[in-house]
């Protein structure tokens, strides 16, 4: 979730959704993320995003920039749009991940009014309130059926939504067998508006490290270390791997042992080594000077730098750029 600065309004047009919408899809190209499910509010926007490259700060930043850059613009204006970081939150797979895209989804009938003249408590918002009336029910229902900046009207089978939106793997999970798959998401959906009961259980975990079983949280707070707030533990959460997996991977590659190029002046499998344990670790520059025999970290930074510029070069029948990919891939299956 990314909310706009103070507030403030990061959608004032249609538009404006339509840009987003389509850097998001560039954003999916660009970084090979899967898009599960979205909802664009005025001042701030909600996705389900699964990263299988792990790279989901590279990817937040480009999409974050790109429309700031077009929103100032357009707009006139200058400064920061967005407030801070994104805010992001692991979430397990299966049902987790199903009950999730009905709080992205239930987003626009939590925060507008029906003109019912009914002005609603923030428990009845956060859809904690008391059963709704057939008449507000109904009302939730055109809202949601008409409201175009989220995933929910392909999920329920109105239009058929971006080609870059995955929504088979999620909807598959609704409840029921008697009718297909989108008259079950849309009757799931009626039935949390009709009960008035805990549509937005996951309203509970906004500050907790993650959403998912207590075996899934328990590997959380093992892999984020100790800590006596969950944000702190969550971030501290990172794609951590060893540095001796990353070893391993690139010798596998070259198909040499580790101990005849990994301290070798100029060697690519040294410099390679070093890029992918930057990224798949979480080791910092310091910490990577360590492992090579006591390097500067400056000498590390500088390094990487110029191994960055070497990666168009050809490294035997591919390029460097190529063979950072594919071990990028074994890294991350």
């Amino acid at each position: 979730m990314h909310r706009g600065l103070e507030r403030r309004k990061i959608f004032k047009e249609p538009y404006d959704c339509a840009v987003f919408l389509r850097l998001l899809g560039e954003t999916v190209e660009r970084f090979r993320f899967v898009v599960h499910a979205y909802c664009l509010m005025d001042n701030h926007y909600h996705a389900l995003i699964q990263t299988p490259e792990a790279n989901l700060s590279q990817g937040m930043q480009w999409l974050g920039l790109s429309y700031s850059s077009y929103f100032n613009a357009r707009h006139n204006r200058a400064g920061p749009l967005f407030q801070g970081r994104f805010k992001s939150i692991s979430v397990e797979e299966g049902k987790w991940a199903y009950e999730l895209s009905l709080y992205v989804h239930l987003n626009p009938v939590r925060t507008v009014s029906h003109g019912l003249g009914k002005k609603r408590s923030r428990a009845e918002r956060l859809g904690i309130g008391p059963p709704a009336s057939s008449e507000e029910a109904t009302a939730r229902m055109q809202t949601l059926r008409m409201y175009r900046s989220s995933s929910y009207r392909a999920y329920a089978g109105y239009e058929q939504g971006p080609e870059w939106l995955t929504v088979s793997e999620i909807r598959r999970r609704a409840r029921g067998i008697e009718r297909g798959e989108a008259a079950r998401y849309r009757a799931r959906v009626q039935d949390l508006l009709r009960a008035g009961a805990d549509v937005s259980q996951q309203e509970s975990f906004r500050d907790a490290l993650g959403i998912g079983s207590a075996e899934f949280i328990a590997r959380l707070k093992q892999i984020g270390g100790k800590g006596n707030r969950e944000t702190e533990r969550r971030g501290r959460l990172k794609a951590r791997l060893s540095f001796e997996t990353v070893v391993k991977a690139v010798a596998e590659t070259r198909g040499e042992p580790a101990d005849q190029w990994l301290h070798r002046h100029g060697d690519w499998g040294k410099w390679l080594t070093l890029k992918l344990a930057r990224e798949a670790t979480g080791m910092t520059l310091r910490e990577l000077g360590g492992v090579m025999g006591g390097m500067d970290y400056a000498a590390v930074c500088m390094g990487l730098r110029r191994f960055d510029e070497r990666m168009k070069q050809k490294n035997g029948g591919e390029t460097l750029n190529e063979t950072y990919k594919r071990i990028r891939k074994m890294l991350y299956v």
